[in-house]
């Protein structure tokens, strides 16, 4: 709130900031615990964690992480997949379909791809355990674009926490507030709101600017940094 009102021209503390909020009863929503959707896939090979927790990167195309989750509908469930750029909060791929599976994931990762010029050889892609990340399918799409695969371990959503925050924010903010009467609806909605989560959400760890802000700013830092060699 206080980063928003600075850009805006205001000249205000974040002290001031924080005592309007509470004298209007304004506060941070507790995150709620999802529910997994991780299905394991018992016979397959063990992936290792990479990233222990460290949902940090210092470069664009370094660290990706991904998850699916839930969109009820009137029409039945649909299902999201996304992957998550961890140096600037990012959803560079996201894919929706009918059935949660490898399918789905390979979409969301192949899109990221796309989006990040198809070069993404070396990024390493965090996830659970769950059979869409850990069978044949996707591991042959990751082989081809060179992303090394890590995953956490079974039942602890703190492994991929970013990815798991992430969905708790579309929940609370889309999910939970809208009824989405057809699958069509629901496509339309969930595409504008990642859209708007990339161009507008403020993340403490991109220094308070949002993904697409936040990818600039290191940009024209790599393009000084060159030019000063």
């Amino acid at each position: 709130m206080h980063a928003d009102l600075v850009d805006e021209g205001w000249e205000v503390s974040v002290n001031t900031v924080a005592a309007s909020m509470a004298s209007q009863g304004l506060v941070a929503r507790v995150k709620r615990r999802r529910r997994s959707l991780t299905r394991p896939d018992k016979a397959a090979a063990p992936v290792p964690d990479l990233v222990k927790r460290d949902f940090t990167a210092t470069d664009i195309n370094e660290k990706w992480c991904g998850d699916l989750t839930e969109v009820p509908t009137g029409e039945g469930k649909l299902y999201l997949a996304t992957v998550e750029d961890l140096a600037s909060r990012r959803l560079a791929g996201f894919a929706i379909g009918e059935h949660h599976d490898a399918e789905l994931a390979a979409g969301a990762i192949l899109m990221a791809a796309a989006v990040r010029g198809g070069n993404v050889a070396g990024v390493i892609f965090h996830s659970d355990k769950g059979g869409e990340y850990t069978g044949e399918l996707f591991e042959r799409v990751c082989t081809k674009l060179g992303v090394t695969q890590s995953m956490g371990r079974v039942g602890s959503a703190l492994d991929n926490a970013a990815a798991e925050s992430f969905n708790s924010t579309l929940e609370w903010e889309l999910l939970s507030r809208r009824q989405f009467a057809t699958k069509y609806h629901a496509r339309r909605e969930v595409a504008a709101f990642i859209d708007r989560y990339n161009r507008l959400r403020r993340h403490s760890s991109s220094e308070m600017r949002s993904p697409v802000d936040y990818e600039q700013l290191l940009a024209a830092r790599a393009v000084e940094q060159a030019n000063a060699a």
